[in-house]
Protein backbone atom coordinates (compact mmCIF):
# COMPACT_ATOMS: atom_id res chain seq x y z
CA UNK A 1 0.00 0.00 0.00
CA UNK A 2 1.06 3.42 -0.86
CA UNK A 3 2.26 5.74 2.30
CA UNK A 4 -0.45 7.27 4.23
CA UNK A 5 0.20 11.50 3.94
CA UNK A 6 -0.58 13.55 7.24
CA UNK A 7 -0.57 17.47 5.47
CA UNK A 8 0.35 20.48 8.29
CA UNK A 9 -0.04 23.53 7.51
CA UNK A 10 0.25 26.71 8.76
CA UNK A 11 -0.63 30.85 8.14
CA UNK A 12 2.09 33.42 7.69
CA UNK A 13 4.82 31.38 9.20
CA UNK A 14 8.49 33.17 8.39
CA UNK A 15 11.22 30.70 7.66
CA UNK A 16 13.30 33.21 8.61
CA UNK A 17 11.88 33.35 12.00
CA UNK A 18 12.77 29.63 12.64
CA UNK A 19 16.09 28.47 14.78
CA UNK A 20 15.79 25.70 11.93
CA UNK A 21 16.73 28.23 9.50
CA UNK A 22 18.68 30.51 11.47
CA UNK A 23 16.45 32.70 12.89
CA UNK A 24 16.60 33.30 16.95
CA UNK A 25 13.49 33.22 17.79
CA UNK A 26 10.38 30.66 18.51
CA UNK A 27 10.80 27.49 20.44
CA UNK A 28 9.69 24.35 18.48
CA UNK A 29 11.17 21.25 20.05
CA UNK A 30 8.59 19.26 17.87
CA UNK A 31 9.39 20.85 14.56
CA UNK A 32 12.68 20.33 14.95
CA UNK A 33 12.13 17.03 15.56
CA UNK A 34 10.46 16.35 12.78
CA UNK A 35 13.46 17.97 10.83
CA UNK A 36 15.49 15.56 12.43
CA UNK A 37 13.84 12.54 11.05
CA UNK A 38 13.04 14.33 7.31
CA UNK A 39 14.28 16.60 4.23
CA UNK A 40 14.60 20.10 5.58
CA UNK A 41 14.45 22.45 2.40
CA UNK A 42 16.52 25.70 3.18
CA UNK A 43 15.10 27.80 0.42
CA UNK A 44 11.91 26.75 -0.12
CA UNK A 45 9.26 30.25 -1.53
CA UNK A 46 5.48 30.28 -1.93
CA UNK A 47 4.42 31.90 -5.26
CA UNK A 48 2.50 34.74 -4.60
CA UNK A 49 3.01 36.33 -0.70
CA UNK A 50 -1.00 36.73 -0.23
CA UNK A 51 -2.82 33.54 1.04
CA UNK A 52 -5.64 32.61 -1.10
CA UNK A 53 -3.45 32.88 -4.04
CA UNK A 54 -0.79 30.66 -2.82
CA UNK A 55 -2.84 28.55 -1.77
CA UNK A 56 -4.80 27.89 -5.06
CA UNK A 57 -1.09 27.72 -6.82
CA UNK A 58 0.42 25.55 -4.34
CA UNK A 59 -2.61 22.79 -4.76
CA UNK A 60 -2.80 23.53 -8.26
CA UNK A 61 1.15 22.88 -9.09
CA UNK A 62 0.92 25.94 -11.06
CA UNK A 63 2.17 29.77 -11.45
CA UNK A 64 -1.24 31.83 -10.15
CA UNK A 65 -1.64 33.71 -12.98
CA UNK A 66 -2.39 30.41 -15.03
CA UNK A 67 -4.84 29.34 -12.97
CA UNK A 68 -6.51 33.19 -12.56
CA UNK A 69 -5.16 33.42 -8.42
CA UNK A 70 -5.52 37.00 -8.66
CA UNK A 71 -6.00 38.16 -4.87
CA UNK A 72 -7.68 36.92 -1.74
CA UNK A 73 -11.26 36.94 -3.86
CA UNK A 74 -10.55 35.07 -7.04
CA UNK A 75 -12.37 32.04 -7.57
CA UNK A 76 -10.54 28.59 -7.98
CA UNK A 77 -12.30 27.10 -10.42
CA UNK A 78 -13.83 23.31 -10.29
CA UNK A 79 -12.06 22.15 -13.28
CA UNK A 80 -8.41 23.00 -11.76
CA UNK A 81 -6.82 19.80 -10.55
CA UNK A 82 -5.07 19.45 -7.18
CA UNK A 83 -2.76 17.28 -5.88
CA UNK A 84 -5.86 16.20 -3.68
CA UNK A 85 -7.87 14.68 -7.20
CA UNK A 86 -4.19 13.12 -8.26
CA UNK A 87 -4.11 11.17 -4.38
CA UNK A 88 -8.11 10.63 -4.63
CA UNK A 89 -7.47 9.05 -8.40
CA UNK A 90 -4.06 6.90 -7.12
CA UNK A 91 -6.91 5.18 -4.35
CA UNK A 92 -6.65 8.22 -1.42
CA UNK A 93 -9.09 9.05 1.36
CA UNK A 94 -8.91 12.49 1.40
CA UNK A 95 -9.77 14.95 4.22
CA UNK A 96 -8.87 18.51 5.30
CA UNK A 97 -9.27 19.81 8.27
CA UNK A 98 -8.75 23.77 8.67
CA UNK A 99 -7.97 26.94 6.33
CA UNK A 100 -8.71 26.15 3.06
CA UNK A 101 -9.25 29.49 1.89
CA UNK A 102 -11.24 28.52 -1.40
CA UNK A 103 -13.11 30.91 -3.12
CA UNK A 104 -16.19 30.10 -5.46
CA UNK A 105 -18.68 27.19 -4.66
CA UNK A 106 -16.88 24.21 -4.85
CA UNK A 107 -15.76 23.96 -1.26
CA UNK A 108 -14.22 20.33 -1.12
CA UNK A 109 -12.40 20.78 -4.74
CA UNK A 110 -10.93 17.18 -4.60
CA UNK A 111 -11.68 16.45 -0.92
CA UNK A 112 -14.06 13.30 0.85
CA UNK A 113 -14.54 15.33 3.78
CA UNK A 114 -14.15 18.51 5.07
CA UNK A 115 -14.07 18.63 8.97
CA UNK A 116 -14.37 22.20 9.55
CA UNK A 117 -15.56 25.05 7.73
CA UNK A 118 -13.02 28.22 6.98
CA UNK A 119 -12.28 31.06 8.89
CA UNK A 120 -13.09 33.68 5.95
CA UNK A 121 -15.30 33.84 3.27
CA UNK A 122 -16.12 32.00 0.21
CA UNK A 123 -17.79 34.30 -1.78
CA UNK A 124 -16.11 37.07 -4.55
CA UNK A 125 -16.50 39.89 -1.79
CA UNK A 126 -12.67 40.03 -1.42
CA UNK A 127 -12.48 40.82 -5.13
CA UNK A 128 -9.45 43.43 -5.19
CA UNK A 129 -9.63 46.75 -7.60
CA UNK A 130 -6.79 48.03 -9.77
CA UNK A 131 -9.43 50.89 -11.00
CA UNK A 132 -12.38 52.20 -10.33
CA UNK A 133 -15.51 50.26 -12.18
CA UNK A 134 -17.59 53.98 -12.43
CA UNK A 135 -18.27 52.80 -16.34
CA UNK A 136 -20.41 49.56 -14.70
CA UNK A 137 -23.31 51.34 -12.76
CA UNK A 138 -24.70 48.74 -11.18
CA UNK A 139 -21.08 47.69 -9.25
CA UNK A 140 -20.72 49.47 -5.67
CA UNK A 141 -17.22 51.01 -5.26
CA UNK A 142 -15.28 48.41 -2.71
CA UNK A 143 -15.70 49.51 0.72
CA UNK A 144 -12.69 50.75 2.37
CA UNK A 145 -10.22 48.43 3.72
CA UNK A 146 -12.83 45.34 2.97
CA UNK A 147 -10.56 42.11 2.85
CA UNK A 148 -7.22 44.66 3.55
CA UNK A 149 -5.70 44.69 6.87
CA UNK A 150 -4.86 47.86 8.29
CA UNK A 151 -1.47 48.08 10.64
CA UNK A 152 -3.25 49.17 13.45
CA UNK A 153 -3.58 45.79 14.48
CA UNK A 154 -0.09 45.56 15.19
CA UNK A 155 -0.58 47.15 18.27
CA UNK A 156 -3.12 44.95 19.92
CA UNK A 157 -0.30 42.72 20.58
CA UNK A 158 0.22 40.68 23.92
CA UNK A 159 -1.41 37.58 25.72
CA UNK A 160 -5.14 37.52 25.91
CA UNK A 161 -6.96 34.32 26.94
CA UNK A 162 -8.63 33.72 23.63
CA UNK A 163 -9.33 35.03 19.99
CA UNK A 164 -10.88 34.13 17.31
CA UNK A 165 -7.89 32.41 15.55
CA UNK A 166 -7.19 30.51 19.08
CA UNK A 167 -10.86 29.18 18.83
CA UNK A 168 -10.65 28.25 15.28
CA UNK A 169 -7.17 26.06 15.55
CA UNK A 170 -8.31 24.40 18.74
CA UNK A 171 -11.29 23.19 16.48
CA UNK A 172 -8.95 22.20 13.60
CA UNK A 173 -6.43 20.44 16.14
CA UNK A 174 -9.41 18.41 17.95
CA UNK A 175 -11.07 17.24 14.86
CA UNK A 176 -7.47 16.61 13.07
CA UNK A 177 -7.00 14.35 16.21
CA UNK A 178 -10.20 12.92 16.32
CA UNK A 179 -9.35 12.29 12.48
CA UNK A 180 -6.37 10.08 12.94
CA UNK A 181 -8.12 8.09 16.12
CA UNK A 182 -11.26 7.29 13.19
CA UNK A 183 -8.57 6.30 10.89
CA UNK A 184 -6.69 4.02 13.18
CA UNK A 185 -9.89 2.39 14.68
CA UNK A 186 -10.43 1.52 10.78
CA UNK A 187 -10.93 -0.96 8.86
CA UNK A 188 -8.62 0.84 6.30
CA UNK A 189 -8.96 -0.19 2.93
CA UNK A 190 -7.31 2.61 1.20
CA UNK A 191 -4.01 5.15 2.14
CA UNK A 192 -4.91 8.35 3.74
CA UNK A 193 -4.32 11.92 3.11
CA UNK A 194 -5.43 14.22 5.73
CA UNK A 195 -4.42 17.76 5.64
CA UNK A 196 -4.94 19.76 8.93
CA UNK A 197 -4.33 23.80 8.09
CA UNK A 198 -4.05 25.85 10.84
CA UNK A 199 -4.96 29.90 10.77
CA UNK A 200 -2.32 30.69 13.47
CA UNK A 201 0.14 32.57 13.22
CA UNK A 202 -1.28 35.17 11.06
CA UNK A 203 -1.88 38.52 12.78
CA UNK A 204 -3.46 39.68 14.82
CA UNK A 205 -0.60 38.81 17.22
CA UNK A 206 -2.47 37.59 20.54
CA UNK A 207 -1.41 34.52 22.41
CA UNK A 208 -2.14 32.69 25.30
CA UNK A 209 -0.44 33.53 28.72
CA UNK A 210 1.63 30.18 28.78
CA UNK A 211 3.16 30.80 25.24
CA UNK A 212 3.45 34.43 26.49
CA UNK A 213 5.83 33.35 28.97
CA UNK A 214 7.72 31.28 26.96
CA UNK A 215 9.51 34.11 25.80
CA UNK A 216 11.13 36.81 28.01
CA UNK A 217 11.62 40.13 27.07
CA UNK A 218 15.17 40.11 26.27
CA UNK A 219 14.67 37.28 23.95
CA UNK A 220 12.60 38.97 21.59
CA UNK A 221 15.11 40.20 18.87
CA UNK A 222 14.58 43.61 17.12
CA UNK A 223 14.03 43.80 13.47
CA UNK A 224 17.56 43.32 11.66
CA UNK A 225 16.75 46.45 9.57
CA UNK A 226 14.48 48.23 11.48
CA UNK A 227 14.20 51.21 8.97
CA UNK A 228 11.25 51.59 6.27
CA UNK A 229 12.43 50.25 2.80
CA UNK A 230 13.01 53.16 -0.05
CA UNK A 231 11.74 51.38 -2.86
CA UNK A 232 8.62 52.97 -4.44
CA UNK A 233 6.79 49.73 -4.07
CA UNK A 234 7.28 49.38 -0.13
CA UNK A 235 6.46 52.98 0.06
CA UNK A 236 2.92 52.79 -1.39
CA UNK A 237 2.59 49.26 0.61
CA UNK A 238 2.87 51.59 3.70
CA UNK A 239 0.12 53.61 2.98
CA UNK A 240 -1.68 50.61 1.59
CA UNK A 241 -1.48 48.98 5.11
CA UNK A 242 -1.74 52.69 6.88
CA UNK A 243 1.10 52.20 8.75
CA UNK A 244 1.46 55.95 7.65
CA UNK A 245 -1.46 56.35 9.94
CA UNK A 246 -0.93 53.95 12.38
CA UNK A 247 2.62 54.27 13.81
CA UNK A 248 4.25 51.23 15.30
CA UNK A 249 6.56 51.91 18.14
CA UNK A 250 9.84 49.80 19.29
CA UNK A 251 8.44 48.64 22.12
CA UNK A 252 4.86 47.39 20.39
CA UNK A 253 7.11 46.09 17.63
CA UNK A 254 8.96 43.50 19.62
CA UNK A 255 5.83 43.19 21.87
CA UNK A 256 4.09 41.65 18.07
CA UNK A 257 7.42 39.72 18.02
CA UNK A 258 6.79 37.81 20.91
CA UNK A 259 3.18 37.39 20.43
CA UNK A 260 4.40 35.88 17.31
CA UNK A 261 6.87 33.29 18.61
CA UNK A 262 4.45 32.27 21.02
CA UNK A 263 1.47 31.94 18.31
CA UNK A 264 4.18 29.35 16.34
CA UNK A 265 5.00 27.78 20.00
CA UNK A 266 1.02 27.25 20.10
CA UNK A 267 1.44 25.80 16.64
CA UNK A 268 4.62 23.40 17.61
CA UNK A 269 2.67 21.75 20.23
CA UNK A 270 -0.48 20.77 18.10
CA UNK A 271 1.54 19.71 15.82
CA UNK A 272 3.45 17.49 18.07
CA UNK A 273 0.65 16.20 19.70
CA UNK A 274 -0.60 14.84 16.37
CA UNK A 275 2.31 12.95 15.70
CA UNK A 276 2.21 11.91 18.48
CA UNK A 277 -0.98 10.14 17.71
CA UNK A 278 0.36 8.96 14.71
CA UNK A 279 3.05 6.94 16.79
CA UNK A 280 0.36 5.83 19.57
CA UNK A 281 -1.82 4.40 16.87
CA UNK A 282 0.78 2.44 14.93
CA UNK A 283 0.10 4.33 11.72
CA UNK A 284 3.54 7.06 12.18
CA UNK A 285 5.82 3.86 10.50
CA UNK A 286 3.29 3.95 6.81
CA UNK A 287 2.65 7.82 7.42
CA UNK A 288 4.73 10.61 5.38
CA UNK A 289 4.37 14.14 6.87
CA UNK A 290 4.69 17.28 4.94
CA UNK A 291 5.05 20.52 6.96
CA UNK A 292 4.66 23.99 5.26
CA UNK A 293 3.05 27.61 5.57
CA UNK A 294 1.58 29.56 2.75
CA UNK A 295 3.92 32.65 3.07
CA UNK A 296 5.82 34.23 5.09
CA UNK A 297 5.41 37.50 7.73
CA UNK A 298 7.66 40.45 7.67
CA UNK A 299 7.29 41.31 11.30
CA UNK A 300 8.71 45.02 11.35
CA UNK A 301 11.77 44.08 8.46
CA UNK A 302 12.62 46.84 6.29
CA UNK A 303 9.34 49.03 8.62
CA UNK A 304 6.88 46.26 6.62
CA UNK A 305 4.05 44.37 8.21
CA UNK A 306 2.16 41.35 7.29
CA UNK A 307 3.04 40.63 3.54
CA UNK A 308 2.55 41.25 -0.44
CA UNK A 309 6.08 41.82 -0.72
CA UNK A 310 8.56 39.98 -2.10
CA UNK A 311 11.46 40.47 0.60
CA UNK A 312 12.48 36.98 1.72
CA UNK A 313 10.46 37.29 5.18
CA UNK A 314 7.16 36.96 3.42
CA UNK A 315 8.63 34.82 0.85
CA UNK A 316 10.44 31.75 2.34
CA UNK A 317 8.25 29.51 3.93
CA UNK A 318 9.63 26.41 5.92
CA UNK A 319 8.83 22.95 4.22
CA UNK A 320 9.96 19.61 5.32
CA UNK A 321 8.98 16.46 3.91
CA UNK A 322 9.73 12.89 6.41
CA UNK A 323 8.96 9.99 4.56
CA UNK A 324 7.09 7.04 6.11
CA UNK A 325 9.40 5.50 8.39
CA UNK A 326 11.79 8.67 8.89
CA UNK A 327 15.05 9.08 7.30
CA UNK A 328 18.71 10.40 8.47
CA UNK A 329 18.28 14.02 8.99
CA UNK A 330 19.07 15.91 5.56
CA UNK A 331 18.96 19.36 4.57
CA UNK A 332 18.77 20.86 0.75
CA UNK A 333 20.42 24.19 -0.26
CA UNK A 334 18.45 24.85 -4.02
CA UNK A 335 15.96 26.75 -4.55
CA UNK A 336 12.55 25.49 -4.29
CA UNK A 337 8.61 26.11 -4.50
CA UNK A 338 5.21 25.27 -3.39
CA UNK A 339 5.03 24.50 -7.11
CA UNK A 340 6.88 21.27 -6.83
CA UNK A 341 4.27 19.80 -3.92
CA UNK A 342 2.15 18.99 -6.72
CA UNK A 343 4.45 16.86 -8.72
CA UNK A 344 6.14 15.50 -5.30
CA UNK A 345 3.47 14.28 -3.41
CA UNK A 346 1.97 12.36 -6.65
CA UNK A 347 5.47 10.29 -6.94
CA UNK A 348 4.76 9.89 -3.29
CA UNK A 349 1.66 8.34 -3.86
CA UNK A 350 3.09 5.64 -6.51
CA UNK A 351 1.94 8.09 -9.20
CA UNK A 352 4.07 8.91 -12.66
CA UNK A 353 4.74 12.86 -13.57
CA UNK A 354 3.79 12.11 -17.19
CA UNK A 355 0.10 11.36 -15.68
CA UNK A 356 0.25 15.10 -14.06
CA UNK A 357 -2.25 16.97 -17.04
CA UNK A 358 -2.22 20.81 -17.36
CA UNK A 359 1.72 20.99 -16.23
CA UNK A 360 2.86 21.29 -13.54
CA UNK A 361 5.11 24.43 -13.28
CA UNK A 362 7.22 22.54 -10.51
CA UNK A 363 9.38 19.25 -10.32
CA UNK A 364 9.18 16.60 -7.91
CA UNK A 365 11.23 16.66 -5.01
CA UNK A 366 11.41 13.18 -4.17
CA UNK A 367 14.46 12.62 -5.44
CA UNK A 368 15.95 15.32 -2.34
CA UNK A 369 13.98 13.27 0.09
CA UNK A 370 15.68 10.29 -1.20
CA UNK A 371 19.23 11.63 -1.17
CA UNK A 372 19.27 10.91 -4.80
CA UNK A 373 19.88 15.40 -5.41
CA UNK A 374 17.01 17.70 -7.60
CA UNK A 375 17.43 19.62 -10.23
CA UNK A 376 17.09 23.55 -10.98
CA UNK A 377 17.77 26.11 -8.80
CA UNK A 378 15.46 28.54 -9.82
CA UNK A 379 11.93 30.22 -8.42
CA UNK A 380 9.40 32.31 -10.18
CA UNK A 381 6.50 34.12 -8.09
CA UNK A 382 4.00 37.09 -8.90
CA UNK A 383 2.10 39.78 -7.06
CA UNK A 384 -1.07 40.84 -8.48
CA UNK A 385 -3.49 42.12 -6.05
CA UNK A 386 -4.11 45.30 -4.79
CA UNK A 387 -1.23 45.51 -3.03
CA UNK A 388 0.05 47.02 -6.40
CA UNK A 389 -0.90 48.88 -9.26
CA UNK A 390 0.50 46.13 -11.89
CA UNK A 391 1.82 42.57 -12.12
CA UNK A 392 4.87 42.17 -10.21
CA UNK A 393 7.44 39.37 -10.49
CA UNK A 394 10.04 37.58 -9.03
CA UNK A 395 12.62 35.84 -9.93
CA UNK A 396 15.37 33.82 -7.13
CA UNK A 397 17.81 31.91 -8.96
CA UNK A 398 21.74 31.08 -7.66
CA UNK A 399 22.90 33.94 -5.25
CA UNK A 400 20.49 36.40 -6.39
CA UNK A 401 16.95 38.44 -6.40
CA UNK A 402 15.52 39.71 -9.26
CA UNK A 403 11.53 42.04 -9.01
CA UNK A 404 10.27 43.51 -11.69
CA UNK A 405 7.14 45.26 -12.70
CA UNK A 406 6.10 47.66 -15.86
CA UNK A 407 5.07 49.90 -13.09
CA UNK A 408 8.01 50.14 -10.27
CA UNK A 409 11.86 50.37 -11.03
CA UNK A 410 13.62 46.34 -10.59
CA UNK A 411 15.26 45.79 -7.85
CA UNK A 412 18.66 42.96 -7.83
CA UNK A 413 19.80 41.73 -4.37
CA UNK A 414 22.77 39.57 -3.96
CA UNK A 415 21.82 37.18 -1.30
CA UNK A 416 25.14 35.66 -0.81
CA UNK A 417 26.79 38.90 0.50
CA UNK A 418 23.36 40.71 1.21
CA UNK A 419 20.69 38.41 3.14
CA UNK A 420 18.88 41.54 4.88
CA UNK A 421 17.88 42.16 0.94
CA UNK A 422 19.27 46.05 1.75
CA UNK A 423 21.32 47.03 -1.16
CA UNK A 424 19.69 47.39 -4.61
CA UNK A 425 22.08 46.79 -7.49
CA UNK A 426 19.57 47.05 -10.63
CA UNK A 427 21.88 49.53 -11.68
CA UNK A 428 25.19 48.65 -11.17
CA UNK A 429 27.35 48.48 -14.31
CA UNK A 430 28.90 45.38 -12.77
CA UNK A 431 25.38 43.66 -12.75
CA UNK A 432 24.14 44.48 -16.16
CA UNK A 433 24.76 40.99 -17.67
CA UNK A 434 22.84 39.42 -14.53
CA UNK A 435 20.20 41.50 -14.83
CA UNK A 436 19.91 40.89 -18.85
CA UNK A 437 19.81 37.51 -18.00
CA UNK A 438 16.81 37.94 -16.10
CA UNK A 439 15.33 40.01 -18.52
CA UNK A 440 15.26 36.83 -20.34
CA UNK A 441 13.48 34.52 -18.22
CA UNK A 442 10.93 37.02 -17.01
CA UNK A 443 10.13 38.07 -21.23
CA UNK A 444 10.12 34.23 -21.78
CA UNK A 445 7.50 33.60 -18.54
CA UNK A 446 5.35 36.71 -18.65
CA UNK A 447 3.32 39.33 -20.95
CA UNK A 448 2.90 42.29 -18.41
CA UNK A 449 0.12 44.02 -20.72
CA UNK A 450 -2.17 40.81 -21.53
CA UNK A 451 -1.89 39.84 -17.86
CA UNK A 452 -3.13 43.28 -16.72
CA UNK A 453 -5.58 43.25 -19.07
CA UNK A 454 -7.02 39.48 -18.02
CA UNK A 455 -6.69 40.58 -14.37
CA UNK A 456 -8.96 43.60 -14.86
CA UNK A 457 -11.56 41.93 -16.49
CA UNK A 458 -11.74 39.17 -14.21
CA UNK A 459 -11.90 41.75 -11.34
CA UNK A 460 -14.70 43.88 -13.29
CA UNK A 461 -16.50 40.12 -13.72
CA UNK A 462 -16.05 39.05 -10.18
CA UNK A 463 -17.18 42.11 -8.53
CA UNK A 464 -20.38 42.67 -10.58
CA UNK A 465 -21.73 38.87 -9.75
CA UNK A 466 -20.65 39.85 -6.43
CA UNK A 467 -22.86 42.68 -6.24
CA UNK A 468 -25.78 40.42 -8.17
CA UNK A 469 -25.72 37.48 -5.86
CA UNK A 470 -26.12 40.17 -2.47
CA UNK A 471 -29.41 41.80 -3.49
CA UNK A 472 -32.17 39.14 -2.70
CA UNK A 473 -31.75 36.62 -0.71
CA UNK A 474 -28.21 35.60 0.29
CA UNK A 475 -27.01 32.28 -0.44
CA UNK A 476 -23.36 31.49 1.30
CA UNK A 477 -21.11 28.92 -0.55
CA UNK A 478 -19.32 28.95 2.77
CA UNK A 479 -18.95 25.09 4.00
CA UNK A 480 -21.11 23.84 6.82
CA UNK A 481 -19.69 20.98 8.30
CA UNK A 482 -21.94 17.73 9.49
CA UNK A 483 -21.81 16.27 12.61
CA UNK A 484 -22.12 12.14 12.19
CA UNK A 485 -23.01 11.83 15.85
CA UNK A 486 -24.71 8.88 15.18
CA UNK A 487 -21.13 6.97 13.82
CA UNK A 488 -19.42 7.81 17.60
CA UNK A 489 -22.49 7.68 19.96
CA UNK A 490 -25.05 5.84 21.51
CA UNK A 491 -28.12 6.04 19.60
CA UNK A 492 -31.40 4.15 19.10
CA UNK A 493 -31.69 0.41 18.79
CA UNK A 494 -27.88 0.29 19.37
CA UNK A 495 -26.18 -2.29 21.30
CA UNK A 496 -24.91 0.03 24.17
CA UNK A 497 -22.15 -2.03 25.17
CA UNK A 498 -21.05 -3.04 21.52
CA UNK A 499 -20.63 0.84 20.74
CA UNK A 500 -18.66 1.27 23.91
CA UNK A 501 -15.87 -1.28 22.54
CA UNK A 502 -16.17 0.14 19.06
CA UNK A 503 -14.48 3.04 20.79
CA UNK A 504 -11.94 1.26 21.95
CA UNK A 505 -8.09 1.84 20.52
CA UNK A 506 -5.57 -0.05 22.47
CA UNK A 507 -2.05 1.22 22.25
CA UNK A 508 0.50 0.35 19.34
CA UNK A 509 1.86 -2.86 20.50
CA UNK A 510 0.03 -3.58 23.80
Amino acid sequence: MAPNILFLMCDQMAARALPLYGGSGPKIPHLSALAARGTLFENAYCSFPLCAPSRFAMMAGRLPSRIGAYDNGAEFPSSIPTFVHYLRLLGYETTISGKLHYVGADQLHGFEERLTTDIYPADLGWTARWQALGEHSLVPAKAEGEGVGSCDIVNDAGPYARSMQMDYDEEVFAQGLQKIYDIARGPRERPFFLKVSFTQPHDPYIARREDWDLYAESEIPAPAVPAPAEDAHSQELMAHYSIDRFPISPENTLKARRAYFAMISDMDRKIGRLLEALAETGLARDTAVVFTSDHGDMMGEHGLWFKKTFYDWAMRVPLIIAPAGGQASRRVARKVSHLDLLPTLVELAGGRAENIVSGPDGASLLPDVLGEGGEGDRVLAEHLDEGTRAPRFMIRQGDYKYVASPTYPPLLFDLARDPEEEENLAASPAMAEVVEDFERTLAATWDPAALTEAILDNQRRRALVHAALTRGRWTDWDYAPPYRAGERLVRHRDDFPEVERRGYLPYAGS
